[in-house]
C-alpha cells in the first residue's frame, strides 16, 4: 500500500514539473506567465526565439530560401515561394505550418521546444505584430517601386523612349518631370500627377496596351506606389546580391564534392591482361571494366564494315565505291587511320556534326509557339556557320565563345570594315536566338511571355554547355543539385545586356498582328562583298523589271492613242486640234481656255489601265504577261543580307528575383553571376566593358571565358560525353543534360576525365577527339554479339561490343538520294522550301540537280517534312538533347509507297543500268556495292538474279495488258520491263534493314 503511494505522489509531482514549465518556461529564455496573446511582438517574444534557432539559414546575408526572419520586414516579404504569413487564414501560412508541424528548424538543428513553437504560433494567430510597426510597407524603398514601373511604365517612360519627356527610371527624373511638369509630389500622392493618371486609367495608354505589350496597374501596386510617395519616396542603397570574396552562404563545400563539380583530373592509364588489343589509352580504360566482368573485347569488324561505319559516323553518307575498293586494297598498316582523316576532311563532315549541333541549339527556320510560325529569314547564316565551324575544326573554347559573346569580341559598330571575322562573331550569337519566340504579335508580347523566351535559352544553354537541368531553379532552389534560385536570376542577369524583358525587340513582324512594320533582331553588318554582290544582283532584276515594263507603257501608249483620237474625232471638228493642244501643254501652263476646255473633256480621255483592259482585249493580254513576268522576277530579289543576331544594347534594366517565378512578384536584387556551386564560392563574377569605352556591359563575355577556363568542371566534360554519345549510341554519362545528382552517373568516370582533360591538352579540337575514338580497337570492334554477352553487358553499357544502329533521319534521305545519283551536293545558302500538299504531306521539291541534302531544307516548326519527321526528326521546343528512335510500321508504309522514294528508287535503276549494263549479274553487284558498300555474296546472287527474272515477266505481262497509247508512252521513256523490274529491285533493298542500319 506504501509503495504504491508513492508511485502516486510521484506522477503528481512529475505531472506538476510538466504543468509549470509549459506555463513559464521558454527555451533559453523565459516568458510572463498568461500573457495575453495581442500583447505578443515580433521583436520581444519572437526574434529571440529565432536568433537562437533559426536565424543562422534565414538571416540579412544568408538568406536560405531567399527568407531573412531576423527583421519584421523580412518576414513580411517572405520567401523565394511566396509570403509566408497568411493574413486571412493565418493557420494556412508557411511559417505557421513549418513550426506547427515541427519542419523548421530542419531535421540536424537545434529543434524549437513546445512553448517555442507554442508562442510563435499564438504569435501569428494573434495578428503577428511588431513592437515597432505593424505596418506592411515598413521599409519600403525604391527596389518595392521599380519592378513596377519597370513592368507598367518604362516602354514610354525609359530609356528608349521618353514620351512627353518624361522618364520614370529614378526619383530625380521623376521629380524633374516632363512636358506636364513633374510626375509626384513628395509626401502627397493625391497630388502627383502619375497616380493621378494611373487612378484615371490613362497610364498606362489603353490604345498602347496591346502595341507596347503592357497591362494596367493593379491595386496591390498602385497601392505600393502610393505609399512611397507618401512617405517621401526613400531611397536605401541596396547593393545587387553578388558573389564577392567572401565565403558564399548558400553553397557549401560539400555540395562542391559530387564530382561533377570537381575539375576534371586527368587519371594515369590502368594496365589490363589484353594488352595486345590496346591501340591508345582509351582502350586501356575500357578492357579494365570488361576484365572486371570477365569480357573482352569482341573481334574487330570486317574493312567493308569499318568503312561504311566510318563514313557514315563522319559525313552521314555512304561511301563511294570507288573509296570502298581502294580502301579495302591497301594493305598499309596506316590505311585505317587515312580513311578515317579522309572523311574528316570531307566538306560532308561539317553538315554531319553540324547536324548535331543545330539540335542542341533548337535550329530552325521560323519562330514558332503560335499558329502563325512566321518565318525567320536569316537563320540560315548561323546554320552555315556552325557548319564551316565543324569542317575548319574551330577548336570549342572559341566555338563557344563566339555564340555566347560573338558581339562583345570586337568593336564592329565602329570599324572601317566589317571583316569575315566579325560578321562570323555576329552570326554565331544566333546560338541565342534559336528558342520558339511568339512575341511578334502585339497581343501576346507582355512580360511573361518574353521571359518564356529567356528561360528557354536559360534551358538550352543549361543542357547543351553545362549538362545541368537548370529551369526547377526559376521557381524555387533547385531540389536535388545546389542551385539557389538566386543563381538563376543571376544568370539571367548576365544575358540582360541582350535578353531584357523590359527593353525587348520583337522577332518578327506577324501581318495584321503587330503595329512594328520591321523585326528588332537583324544587324546589317555584313562584309563589303556581300553587300556588293547583293547589290548588284538587286540592280540587275530591277534592271530587268524597268525594261520589261517599258513593253507595257509602250503598249498604254499606243492603245490611249488610238481611244483617245477615237473619241476626239467625235468632238465638234471646231474644238479637235485645240483639246489636242491642252492635252499637250502641262496643266500649270495653259491658258483661260485650255482650262475651261479641260473642265469639260479632259476626264473622258483619260484612260486608266482597268478601262484599257477593258475596252482593248491586246492590251489586257500584255497587261497579265507582263504583270505575271514581273511578279515572277520581284519574287528573285534577294532579300537584304542581315545577321539575326544577339548583341548587348548596353544599360540593362535591373534584376530581381521573381519569386514561385511569377514576374509580377519581384524579390531580392540582384547582379550577374553564374553558378556558386562550379566555382570556389568566394571569387567574383568578373564582368568589365570589352574594350574601352565600349557601351556594351561585357557579361557574356565574361561569361565565355568562366566556361572555357581549363579547370572548369563541366564544360569539357559535357561535349566530349556527347562526341562519345553519337559515335557509340550510349554517352559515358547517359543523361547527356543532366550531371548532377539525379542524372546516371558515368560508367567510366576515369575515362571520361581522361578525354577531358586530353581535349582541353589537345586545344579543344573535335577532329582530335574523333581521331582518338575512331582508332581505337573500342570503336573498330565488331556488333556481333553472342549469349554471354547478352548475360553480361545486356545494354552494353561495359562497350564490349559496337551497337548496331538505325541511319538518323536525314542520313536515310540523303543516303537514298546518293545512292541513286539524286543529291544535290551544293552547300549553305537560303533554305530550300518546303510545300504542304493537300492530302497533308510535307514535301521539298528538287532542282535540276536532285534534291538538297536535309540540313539545307527550310525546318519551319509547323511543317516539318514528312520523310523526315517518319523517321524521328524532333521538333525545337525547345530544343532536343537526344533523338527519340522509333521503330514503327509507318516507316516502312513511307518507303513502300512514298512517291518520292519510288521515283528516287526508279534513279538508281537508272544509274546502275548506265553504269553496268543489261546484265542482271552485274547489276546486282552494283546495286548491293552501290547501296550496301560491299559484294553480294553468292546466295544474294542468286537470289537477286531470280527475282529480276520474276520480275521482269511480271512487268512484260503488265505491259502487254497495256493500250496502245500506254505502250507507245512507255516506249518513249525507255520503261522497259527490265528496267521497271530493276527499279523494284532497287527499292526493296532501300527497305532492306541492311540499308536502314550501320553495322
Amino acid at each position: 500500500m506504501h509503495s504504491n503511494l508513492t508511485k502516486i505522489r510521484s506522477c503528481f509531482l512529475l505531472l506538476l514539473a510538466v504543468f509549470v514549465f509549459d506555463r513559464f518556461a521558454v527555451a533559453d529564455g523565459k516568458e510572463e506567465p498568461n500573457k495575453p496573446a495581442g500583447d505578443l511582438t515580433f521583436e520581444t517574444d519572437v526574434l529571440p526565439i529565432i536568433q537562437k534557432k533559426c536565424a543562422s539559414c534565414h538571416n540579412a546575408k544568408a538568406r536560405k530560401g531567399d527568407l531573412d526572419l531576423t527583421t519584421f520586414s523580412g518576414v513580411l516579404k517572405g520567401s523565394e515561394s511566396g509570403q509566408v504569413l497568411d493574413q486571412d487564414t493565418p493557420k494556412d501560412g508557411v511559417l505557421y505550418q513549418m513550426v506547427h508541424d515541427g519542419l523548421m528548424p530542419p531535421e540536424g538543428k537545434k529543434p524549437l521546444t513546445k512553448v517555442e513553437t507554442k508562442t510563435i504560433e499564438r504569435w501569428i494567430k494573434s495578428g503577428a505584430r511588431s513592437k515597432n510597426s505593424n505596418d506592411r510597407f515598413v521599409g519600403i524603398n525604391q527596389h518595392d517601386v521599380v519592378p513596377i514601373i519597370n513592368l507598367r511604365c518604362i516602354t514610354c517612360h525609359g530609356l528608349r523612349r521618353q514620351e512627353g519627356g518624361l522618364d520614370l527610371r529614378t526619383k530625380t527624373s521623376m521629380l524633374k518631370g516632363g512636358e506636364s511638369g513633374p510626375a509626384m509630389v513628395l509626401g502627397k500622392p493625391e497630388e502627383s500627377l502619375m497616380i493621378r493618371k494611373i487612378r484615371g486609367k490613362d497610364m498606362p495608354p489603353p490604345a498602347r496596351l496591346i502595341p507596347d505589350g503592357v497591362r494596367p496597374v493593379n491595386s496591390a501596386e498602385l497601392e505600393t506606389l502610393v505609399e512611397w510617395i507618401r512617405r517621401g519616396a526613400p531611397i536605401v542603397n541596396v547593393r545587387p546580391d553578388v558573389a564577392t570574396h567572401e565565403p558564399d552562404s548558400l553553397v557549401t563545400d560539400e555540395d562542391r564534392s559530387f564530382w561533377s563539380f570537381q575539375p576534371p583530373k586527368r587519371p594515369d592509364v590502368p594496365t589490363v591482361r589484353n594488352a595486345s588489343r590496346v591501340r591508345n589509352p582509351i582502350d586501356a580504360f575500357v578492357l579494365r571494366k570488361l576484365d572486371d566482368a570477365g569480357l573482352d573485347f569482341a573481334a574487330e569488324a570486317n574493312k567493308s564494315t569499318l568503312i561504311r561505319r566510318v563514313a557514315f559516323d563522319l559525313t552521314g553518307l555512304p561511301p563511294t565505291w570507288k573509296e570502298v575498293e581502294a580502301f579495302l586494297s591497301n594493305d598499309s598498316a596506316d590505311a585505317y587511320q587515312k580513311m578515317v582523316d579522309h572523311y574528316l576532311d570531307s566538306p560532308h563532315y561539317g553538315e554531319r556534326w553540324g547536324q548535331y549541333w543545330l539540335d542542341l541549339a533548337g535550329y530552325a527556320d521560323s519562330e514558332g509557339k503560335r499558329s502563325a510560325d512566321p518565318l525567320r529569314p536569316h537563320a540560315w547564316r548561323y546554320r552555315d556557320y556552325v557548319i564551316r565551324a565543324f569542317n575548319s575544326d574551330k577548336p570549342y573554347d572559341r566555338f563557344l565563345m563566339e555564340q555566347l559573346a560573338g558581339d562583345e569580341l570586337a568593336d564592329y559598330e565602329n570599324a572601317d570594315v566589317i571583316t569575315r571575322k566579325m560578321m562570323d562573331n555576329l552570326i554565331a550569337t544566333g546560338f541565342l536566338r534559336m528558342a520558339p519566340d511568339g512575341t511578334g504579335s502585339d497581343i501576346v508580347n507582355s512580360v511573361a511571355e518574353r521571359f518564356e523566351v529567356i528561360s528557354d535559352e536559360i534551358d538550352v544553354f543549361g543542357s547543351v554547355i553545362l549538362g545541368l537541368t537548370l529551369k526547377c531553379a526559376q521557381c524555387h532552389s533547385h531540389k536535388y543539385d545546389p542551385i539557389p534560385q538566386r543563381d538563376y536570376y543571376r544568370l539571367a542577369a548576365v544575358f540582360k545586356g541582350a535578353y531584357d524583358q523590359h527593353d525587348w525587340l520583337k522577332p518578327s513582324f506577324v501581318p495584321g498582328q503587330t503595329k512594328s512594320k520591321k523585326p528588332g533582331r537583324v544587324l546589317p553588318f555584313v562584309t563589303p562583298e556581300i553587300r556588293q554582290a547583293w547589290q548588284a544582283k538587286k540592280d540587275s532584276i530591277e534592271a530587268e523589271i524597268a525594261q520589261t515594263q517599258k513593253k507595257l507603257e509602250e503598249k498604254r501608249h499606243e492603245v490611249i492613242t488610238r481611244l483617245r483620237d477615237a473619241r476626239i474625232g467625235k468632238l465638234p471638228e471646231n474644238v479637235r486640234d485645240k483639246v489636242r493642244e491642252m492635252l499637250g501643254t502641262p496643266a500649270k501652263k495653259r491658258d483661260a481656255q485650255q482650262k475651261e476646255l479641260a473642265k469639260k473633256y479632259e476626264k473622258q480621255l483619260q484612260f486608266k489601265d482597268s478601262m484599257l483592259a477593258k475596252l482593248d482585249a491586246g492590251f489586257k493580254k500584255v497587261q497579265n504577261e507582263i504583270g505575271n513576268e514581273v511578279k515572277k522576277k520581284r519574287a528573285e530579289i534577294p532579300t537584304e543580307p542581315t545577321i539575326r543576331a544577339l548583341w548587348d544594347r548596353g544599360v540593362p534594366s535591373l534584376t530581381y528575383i521573381y519569386r514561385r517565378g511569377e514576374y509580377t512578384n519581384p524579390g531580392r536584387l540582384v547582379g550577374p553571376g553564374v553558378p556558386v556551386v562550379l566555382t570556389d564560392g568566394k571569387t567574383p563574377f568578373d564582368v568589365k566593358p570589352p574594350w574601352p569605352g565600349a557601351k556594351k556591359s561585357g557579361r557574356r563575355l565574361a561569361l565565355a571565358k568562366w566556361l572555357t577556363d581549363p579547370r572548369h568542371p563541366l564544360t569539357a566534360r559535357v561535349i566530349v560525353n556527347r562526341i562519345w554519345f553519337h559515335h557509340f549510341d550510349r554517352g559515358i554519362v547517359e543523361s547527356l543534360s543532366n550531371f548532377g545528382k539525379m542524372g546516371i552517373p558515368p560508367s567510366h568516370p576515369e575515362l571520361l576525365d581522361w578525354l577531358a582533360s586530353e581535349f582541353v591538352e589537345n586545344g579543344w579540337s573535335i577532329k582530335t577527339m574523333h581521331r582518338l575514338i575512331m582508332n581505337s580497337s573500342t570503336y573498330r570492334q565488331t556488333s556481333f554479339t553472342t549469349p554471354r554477352l547478352r548475360e553480361v553487358d545486356p545494354d552494353n553499357k561495359l562497350y564490349s561490343r559496337m551497337p548496331l544502329r538505325r541511319m538518323d533521319a536525314e542520313v536515310v534521305r540523303d543516303s537514298i538520294l546518293s545512292v541513286a545519283d539524286r543529291l544535290d551536293r551544293n552547300q549553305f545558302g537560303e533554305p530550300d522550301p518546303v510545300e504542304v500538299r493537300p492530302d497533308g504531306l510535307v514535301v521539298s521539291k528538287p532542282s535540276d540537280q536532285g534534291w538538297r541534302r536535309s540540313i539545307y531544307i527550310r525546318h519551319r516548326r509547323k511543317e516539318m517534312p514528312t520523310i523526315l519527321e517518319t523517321f524521328d526528326l524532333p521538333q525545337m521546343i525547345p530544343n532536343c538533347i537526344e533523338r527519340p528512335n522509333s521503330t514503327v510500321a509507318s516507316q516502312a508504309l513511307l518507303l513502300m509507297n512514298n512517291a518520292m522514294i519510288r521515283e528516287v528508287a526508279h534513279s538508281f535503276a537508272k544509274r546502275v543500268h548506265a553504269e553496268v549494263g543489261d546484265e542482271p549479274y552485274d547489276q546486282i553487284e552494283r546495286v548491293y556495292q552501290l547501296s550496301l558498300n560491299r559484294m553480294p555474296d553468292n546466295d544474294e546472287k542468286q537470289l537477286g538474279i531470280e527475282t529480276l527474272k520474276q520480275l521482269t515477266a511480271v512487268w512484260k505481262k503488265h505491259l502487254d495488258d497495256k493500250t496502245s497509247t500506254e505502250k507507245q508512252k512507255a516506249a518513249e521513256t525507255r520503261e522497259t520491263p527490265e528496267l521497271l523490274a530493276l527499279a523494284k529491285f532497287c527499292h526493296t533493298i532501300i527497305n532492306s534493314a541492311a540499308f536502314l542500319y550501320v553495322d
